[in-house]
């Protein structure tokens, strides 16, 4: 497996086709801020045959960054974390000092990941999903494990 920045036409058309599927558009709402997939930087995993495995996006500011979308083709085989490493590792390099997400209070497999990986969760926002429906009425309401989705769960990770 392979880490790379994205090279062409071809793998922003997956990179669009893999947020339509996963996040119902290419926007994601975090924060009350609306993300545009092409303005954010973006890693890709791919395997020997140049086969996509996996995306992750983030934003930075200052000596922060924030990841937006981290998606696994097919999980448990090390893609998430080698696309977290990857990206974390950039983001140091750059001097960004503490990386962050947003998940919601529904993905219990995502607060695993993250807190598996040195993340802690630093704030519950109460509602902030709701509030986000009204900017990207494709986000459900009940998640497929049948768990309402309301909440906003904020998970930061101080790099050394």
């Amino acid at each position: 497996m392979r880490v790379r920045a994205p090279l062409g036409n071809a793998d922003w058309q997956w990179m669009q086709a893999l947020w339509k599927r996963e996040w119902g558009g290419l926007t994601m709402v975090s924060r009350g801020t609306t993300h545009r997939l092409e303005h954010l930087s973006a890693l890709i995993a791919v395997d020997d045959e140049d086969q996509y495995l996996g995306l992750i996006t983030w934003s930075s500011s200052g000596a922060e960054a924030e990841v937006t979308s981290l998606n696994a083709v097919k999980e448990n085989r090390g893609v998430g974390s080698a696309l977290l490493d990857t990206c974390e590792n950039d983001a140091y390099r750059q001097g960004i000092h503490r990386v962050w997400l947003i998940t919601t209070n529904d993905n219990i497999r995502a607060l695993a990941f993250y807190q598996k990986r040195g993340y802690r969760i630093e704030a519950v926002f109460p509602g902030a999903v709701d509030t986000a429906r009204k900017e990207k009425p494709e986000i459900p309401v009940i998640a497929a494990n049948g768990v309402p989705i309301h909440d906003e769960i904020l998970l930061a990770k101080w790099l050394p």
